[in-house]
């Protein structure tokens, strides 16, 4: 009977210590006149980024409705990250968001924002409008 209990509890905390994220790193699409830009090329580098690191899956969120011209904001968990990965995936994020944003032609696509700085927790995503997990 306590075998029986055991292996109860111990499956049963595997489900309540499963690990979601609480660290987010925000990504926004905004439009200047022509609608935002697309996400291809951070989406790209995300799952390039999981394949050489054996990274199952990060956690995304996309939050919709932000403007008139369908503005929107990405939210990517880091919590799975390793301190290094987490160095090396923010490094890689800017470089692919800063390329974008130097080939975009200035007075007509929108522009890409991102502050490595700056991490939206769990608790203000929970009160986020329009917000859904990303598929890709």
């Amino acid at each position: 009977m306590k075998k029986i209990l055991f292996a109860l509890g111990l499956f049963l905390s595997t489900f309540f210590f499963a690990q979601k994220s609480e660290n987010y790193l925000q990504i926004g699409y905004a439009s200047i006149c022509c609608g935002t830009p697309s996400d291809k090329p951070v989406m790209d580098f995300v799952s390039q980024f999981q394949k050489k690191n054996k990274i199952k899956e990060l956690e995304i969120y996309k939050q919709s409705g932000l403007g008139r011209e369908g503005e929107y904001n990405l939210y990517i968990g880091i919590d799975k990250l390793s301190k290094t990965q987490k160095a090396n995936f923010i490094k890689g994020l800017k470089g692919a968001i800063d390329a974008q944003n130097s080939a975009r032609r200035q007075n007509r696509d929108g522009i890409v924002n991102f502050n490595e700085a700056e991490l939206v927790k769990k608790a203000d995503l929970s009160n986020a409008r329009n917000l859904n997990i990303y598929k890709k």
